[in-house]
């Protein structure tokens, strides 16, 4: 029998409102035990209670403030606590600053975010995933990134912050950390990908800055899609059987293509993660390579 979703456990970060609701409700649909991790309790709990009077399902959900590292091992550990599979991991949670800020664990706020948390909310669950193989796990990430570069001597950009700057360097990592992952994962019956999903029409953009806007508004928005069809490349990750066995692949337009050069750059796709674990306090040997 090929892959189904079908009484799979997943879980998808950044599901509260967007394309994460999105893609919750379309497997929760396909009857997969949909786990949602928001920020915000109202709206995550208007989640739930919108995909439970839609499907019928009962999702479970948990808060996550992605910015900080003590939050997202608290979620880790939760959701090992009270689920003994997982079968697929979505991390899609992340958002623009408009003005450089740092977190609670004195990281640039989008790298802290987009990246690393990601990085270290997979890693915490890692083990779980594997024992749940054949699982995935999906990266949300963005054409952005070939627009980025890991500023490895400034990651935290505070000698010469852009809001672009940050988001396109946060979205390149990403597709490096799926790679790598991918790399790492060889033999256990786990894949890593990560998807654009699309110009999405959300309120990831809502924080830029004024002159931006009528840019946004005029140029990009007749441009976008619906949250709905972005959710689409997420669900065509977590479901497809089409996809059973392929690993290591950056999608667009529901098709796997070439990232930009830096997106396969293997020595920078090693030295993020060996810097991205030290910046979470995990051993730069997580997940080695066989």
């Amino acid at each position: 029998m090929g892959w189904t979703v079908a009484g799979k456990t997943i879980l998808i970060t950044g599901a509260s409102r967007g394309i994460g609701f999105e893609a919750a409700l379309a497997l929760a649909r396909q009857d997969a035990r949909v786990i949602l991790v928001g920020r915000d309790r109202a709206r995550t709990d208007r989640a739930v209670e919108a995909i439970q009077a839609r499907t019928g399902a009962r999702p479970t959900s948990y808060l996550c403030d992605f910015s900080s590292q003590a939050a997202i091992r608290e979620l880790a550990a939760a959701v090992r606590h009270d689920h003994r599979t997982l079968h697929v991991l979505v991390n899609n949670a992340g958002g623009v600053q408009k003005r450089r800020s740092v977190t609670v664990d004195g990281i640039e706020t989008t790298f802290a975010t987009n990246h690393l948390g990601y990085f270290l909310l997979t890693n915490l669950l890692l083990d779980l995933v594997i024992t749940s193989a054949p699982a995935r796990v999906v990266t949300v990430a963005s054409i952005a990134h070939r627009r980025g570069r890991i500023h490895f001597d400034d990651l935290g950009l505070e000698r010469g912050y852009g809001i672009m700057k940050a988001y396109n360097q946060s979205k390149l990592a990403n597709v490096l950390f799926a790679w790598e992952l991918a790399q790492r994962l060889e033999g256990t019956g786990v894949t890593s990908n990560s998807v654009h999903p699309g110009s999405v029409d959300t309120n990831i953009w809502t924080g830029i800055p004024l002159w931006a806007k009528p840019v946004v508004t005029l140029l990009l928005r007749p441009w976008f899609i619906t949250p709905e069809a972005g959710g689409t490349t997420i669900v065509q990750l977590a479901a497809s059987a089409d996809l059973e066995g392929v690993t290591a692949c950056y999608f667009e337009k529901h098709q796997p293509v070439s990232p930009s050069p830096a997106g396969r750059d293997e020595a920078t796709a090693r030295r993020l993660w060996q810097v991205s674990a030290k910046l979470v306090g995990l051993p730069t040997s997580v997940a080695a390579r066989s």
